[in-house]
């Protein structure tokens, strides 16, 4: 058996051919003379060598895409699935283009498909096949399709698929994907489009105001989303059963969001303030045309819509799905899909990994890292509870950055993927097993990165333990604050005696000196209630610290104390009632070391935990008082009341009020 694909070094070919790699066979893959370095990085990131993945020179504008006769004659009868993916999708591309890459390219793949005697053709069509149709389309329906013309676009994936249909001289099926966005898993993608163009308007809307705020969003109608590794699953299962030859199949969510629901999902991931009211756009369509039309003209609409959106990155074409009128009918390719594994997940399950992804890899935001280049490329940098959360983010944001990145915690399996995710930025990444909280599985861990990697340059104390419990209940717990101590004190503090001898000393090369930043909690500068396990660990860091700080500053080595607010790792999910506070978010939280990695600073915080600090200084008594409301409208937890852990803990109104109130802070 032997694959063809086009486009295979496009986002949705990259996962097409992964899951193709998995079944025996050569896959043969279109590129340009000019693009074979692509080809050597889609074998590089597969691990795929020379035998598996074999380059075909060609271009999609010529005839039989341009493939030498000497290559047709090398897979003529060998070829048992021919895919092509090999398109434009962007509503913003000029329609000659897109008719020589969607049109064009389509009837030339046909043509070396019956060439080399191809026994199936699957076609990438998109949902945007059936134009503008009003109310449900099929997979069984494709003429039907209405305003086609609406859009270069919509027109030509409606003509390649007309062309498919009349023109193949072999087999063939049509895959019609939803609108692909992100991996589900892992956020990836690798342009901007679609639901992406209105990310930095949410994010401005973050910086700007309150998260707790309520206010008017749009309504619209539906916008089928898709993740790219559910695509590229469905295609390869679909393409390999019997009989569906001369099919279509729609690739959507069977239960897709309309624009609203859209918007608040992406909301909610950003931590952005959600509509509570939303004005339907398509309300618009029932004006008369006569006043849509004067509103549209009036003095400067048209320059002052075009300026705001320029400044937005807001396409008119991506208006479009304001008002979408289709639904897609998925019955077909569902009964395909029966009996495995692979389902459109809900897009509200997967929406804080597209966000996630999309802030530190295109975010306008993201020119900061070039500051954190310039600070920390080439250096050694040293990551503990890098696995998940915090640690994760600031992981992927350092490695993106050009730092060389070690990466330490107990599941090997979770910062394996982390190391990969790492080199898929560009990063270069190591993983350190070890046991944070085993003082000699520490020591032997620093032995062997020093052996492995020499000097560490910069050192973040990340990993941490929290325990919530009033003072009430933990009499008879002393183990708590032993083994709170133990992780987030002794831990660090061994760790810090270990590698700090080789940030004092001149290296051969000349350097010398290093930087330790250690990720404390709010709860020190605030004295919070239920936290006095965690808050005491805490604060013996700090002043740890504070104490060493002076006595290594003139060897070049500082240290920097991160007062982190409440952010939303799994650190915090056994409290349930957090579901319903505000949090900062784990790229957030990256956001702040990040910082501190390029100033070096001897403290961060939020402004509530500086107040919280000075305010303590001022008057101690009064901020009791004020804590002692907040210790008794947040109640101990069924778990730390020896409960199942997994009952929710539901906040009462006052409680969620107090908690945006004094935003960050744990309760």
């Amino acid at each position: 058996m032997a694959y063809f694909v086009t486009g295979a070094t496009g986002f949705l070919g990259r996962f097409l051919v992964a899951q193709l790699l998995e079944r025996e066979g050569t896959i043969y893959v279109l590129c340009r003379a000019s693009s074979l370095d692509r080809l050597d990085e889609l074998k590089s990131r597969l691990g795929a060598d020379d035998d598996r993945i074999v380059g075909v020179i060609g271009d999609l504008g010529e005839e039989r895409l341009g493939v030498e006769q000497d290559d047709i004659d090398r897979m003529d009868g060998h070829i048992e699935h021919f895919f092509h993916l090999a398109a434009i999708y962007d509503l913003t591309a000029d329609a000659d283009s897109q008719h020589v890459a969607n049109v064009k390219g389509t009837r030339h793949a046909l043509q070396l498909a019956g060439a080399v005697h191809a026994e199936h053709f699957h076609h990438t069509s998109s949902i945007a096949a059936a134009g503008l149709y009003r109310g449900t389309f099929t997979e069984d329906m494709f003429d039907e399709a209405e305003d086609v013309e609406h859009n270069p676009y919509y027109a030509t994936k409606h003509e390649s698929e007309r062309v498919v249909r009349a023109e193949s001289p072999v087999p063939w099926r049509v895959y019609r994907p939803g609108v692909v966005v992100g991996h589900s898993e892992t956020g990836e993608i690798d342009k901007i489009d679609g639901p992406y163009y209105f990310f930095k308007t949410i994010q401005r809307l973050r910086g700007v105001v309150p998260s707790w705020l309520r206010g008017v969003g749009i309504e619209g109608g539906e916008i089928n989303l898709v993740p790219v590794d559910f695509v590229a699953k469905a295609m390869d299962h679909i393409a390999h059963q019997p009989d569906l030859d001369g099919q279509a199949f729609h690739l959507t969510d069977p239960e897709p969001l309309t624009v609203g629901g859209l918007f608040k999902a992406l909301t909610k991931a950003a931590k952005a303030p959600q509509p509570s009211v939303n004005v339907d756009a398509r309300a618009m369509d029932a004006l008369p045309a006569r006043i849509t039309s004067t509103l549209t003209r009036l003095p400067g609409a048209k320059q002052l819509t075009d300026l705001a959106l320029a400044e937005l990155g807001i396409p008119r074409e991506s208006f479009a799905y304001l008002t979408y009128p289709t639904h897609f009918d998925s019955s077909k390719t569902q009964a395909v899909l029966a009996g495995t594994d692979i389902a459109a997940p809900p897009f509200s399950s997967y929406a804080q990994h597209l966000w996630e992804y999309w802030e530190r890899t295109y975010s306008p935001d993201r020119r900061k890292d070039k500051q954190l280049a310039r600070a920390i490329k080439g250096r050694t940098v040293m990551i503990t509870g890098a696995s998940s959360g915090i640690g994760r983010a600031t992981a992927l944001r350092v490695g993106a950055a050009g730092a060389r990145v070690i990466l330490v915690a107990r599941g090997v399996e979770k910062l394996e993927q982390t190391k990969l995710e790492i080199e898929d930025l560009g990063g270069e990444a190591f993983v350190h097993r070890c046991d944070l909280a085993d003082l000699s599985d520490i020591e032997r861990m620093a032995k062997e990165v020093v052996q492995e990697h020499g000097r560490v340059d910069i050192l973040v104390n990340n990993a941490g333990r929290s325990i919530r419990r009033s003072i009430a209940l933990s009499y008879d717990r002393m183990h708590d604050f032993e083994r709170t101590m133990q992780l987030n004190y002794f831990g660090p503090v061994r760790l810090v005696l270990s590698l700090l001898p080789l940030m004092r000393q001149t290296a051969p090369d000349g350097r010398k000196g290093g930087h330790i930043i250690n990720v404390s909690s709010i709860g020190v500068q605030t004295n919070i209630p239920r936290f006095s396990a965690y808050v005491a660990s805490k604060a013996a860091l700090d002043a740890f610290s504070r104490c060493i700080a002076s006595e290594v500053i003139d060897d070049g080595v500082h240290l920097t104390t991160i007062h982190m607010p409440l952010v939303r790792t799994p650190m915090i999910a056994p409290t349930k009632m957090y579901d319903r506070f505000p949090t900062m978010t784990p790229p957030e939280a990256a956001d702040m070391i990040c910082k501190a990695m390029i100033r070096r600073p001897k403290h961060r915080g939020t402004a509530l935990g500086n107040a919280g600090a000075l305010a303590y200084q001022v008057a101690p008594r009064g901020v009791d008082v004020v804590l002692n409301a907040g210790y008794k409208l947040f109640p101990d937890s069924h778990a730390a009341r020896g409960g199942s852990s997994s009952k929710q803990d539901s906040p009462s109104t006052e409680s969620v009020a107090f908690a945006h109130i004094l935003r960050g802070v744990h309760w």
